[in-house]
């Protein structure tokens, strides 16, 4: 196994020889014609999606302690205040996605209904019951936190170790960023299993009670997520920088979208289209001071498209669960996803992994919310392909909007 991974291996070059998304597709496909041709007594197939799904849930806890606490750790005072302009208008839009996407999830509700008959939760009675549940469970032990998959208590605990460890020595740092890298690692490797993990939970899918009908409600919510970004990206960015520019915003966003957000859509990588965003910064005319910090922390702090999909996969959790939540208890959630959106990890299907903090929000088991991680990877396919496109053309338009620029630069 091992040698497998070895990335002189011969299995590991076999296995990178197909691009990862066409293994997915490919693991999709399968899990149908194999439900269409043994639909019964094949538990062993399912079995595959329920031990991706167990390997995810393990992991899961530690990388958002370790993410969390690495990356307060690793934040430098005394910012550049040229750059203030910027982090906020990230904050904002981050703001703005996660609200979009609540308006979208309660105007067109998506649902699982397979998973409905596997858990029952009880709603909270108002936002004061969901803040002193939280801060109950927020104050936890945080070895039981970890074991226990209490995410509340893992996001708190991660925060204040991450605060300490700023005045930690850089040595100390450094174990702790290489720490946060080995166990992005390790999600790595589950994550390289995803083509059989989708096999097995689209095959237990088409197989339970409402057979191939389960796979339309994957459609619906793959049409609000796609639907919720392209809003994002068309609407609300344009309206950010024309508040701040008090110009035409859509230059800037088109010439965005079509020099970042293509490749970036292809390439599913915020971090690998970095070089693509500078070249384009440059291109615009921005200070170098600026987009040279700017851009490669958007990469990591402007998740306009995470927290899009983390709101929209949890209302789709909490719609399947027939849970009334009132509008003060979903706010709070959108906070979450803002959160855990920033400290989301650079790789394919990160913010995925984000969901059961979400979740924990409306006391939904992390069993659930990891049911609810698989159907992710599972649409992925094209979300992860959106996501990451608003993502990374999103940091060019509100850098270039800081520096009230809204159109190319004449070539010279």
């Amino acid at each position: 196994m091992i040698h497998a991974l070895n990335p002189k291996g011969a299995v590991y070059k076999f296995f990178n020889a197909v691009p990862f998304i066409m293994q997915i597709i490919i693991g999709m496909i399968l899990g149908i014609l194999l439900a269409m041709l043994v639909p019964e007594g094949q538990a062993f197939i399912s079995l595959l999606g329920d031990l991706f799904v167990s390997g995810l849930k393990a992991i899961a806890p530690l990388l958002v302690f370790v993410l969390v606490s690495a990356s307060i750790a690793k934040h430098q005072s005394g910012t550049n205040a040229k750059l203030k302009p910027i982090f906020m208008l990230y904050i904002i839009a981050m703001i703005l996605s996660a609200a979009t996407a609540l308006v979208m999830a309660t105007l067109f509700p998506s649902s699982f209904p397979h998973l409905a008959d596997k858990a029952v939760a009880t709603a909270p009675l108002g936002v004061s019951e969901v803040l002193t549940a939280c801060i109950k469970k927020a104050v936890d032990n945080p070895v039981n936190a970890l074991i226990s998959g209490n995410y509340l208590a893992i996001l708190l605990w991660g925060i204040l170790f991450g605060i300490l460890f700023r005045g930690a020595s850089d040595n100390t740092k450094s174990v702790l960023s290489d720490f946060a890298s080995i166990i992005s690692g390790v999600v790595r490797i589950v994550i390289r299993f995803a083509p059989l993990g989708v096999l097995g939970l689209v095959y237990a899918s088409c197989t339970q009670e409402g057979g191939f009908s389960n796979l339309l409600s994957y459609v619906h919510v793959v049409m609000v997520l796609v639907a919720t970004m392209l809003i994002v990206a068309f609407i609300i960015n344009p309206i950010l920088v024309f508040a701040v520019t008090k110009k035409n915003p859509y230059p800037l966003v088109c010439t965005a979208v079509a020099n970042s957000g293509i490749t970036a859509f292809f390439t599913r990588s915020s971090a690998a289209n970095i070089p693509v965003n500078l070249a384009l910064c440059e291109k615009l005319n921005i200070p170098r001071e600026s987009y040279s910090i700017s851009i490669p922390l958007g990469c990591t702090i402007n998740m306009a498209g995470a927290a899009v999909t983390i709101v929209i996969m949890t209302m789709a959790t909490v719609h399947t669960l027939n849970m009334d939540i009132n509008f003060a208890t979903a706010f709070l959630m959108c906070v979450a996803a803002i959160l855990g959106a920033c400290g989301t990890s650079g790789i394919a299907g990160g913010s995925l992994m984000l969901i059961p903090l979400a979740c924990s929000f409306f006391g939904i088991s992390s069993d659930i919310a990891m049911q609810v991680v698989g159907i992710g990877f599972i649409i992925g396919v094209v979300q992860d392909s959106f996501e990451t496109a608003l993502n990374s053309s999103s940091d060019v338009v509100l850098t270039a909007a800081a520096n009230k620029i809204t159109k190319v630069a004449d070539k010279k």
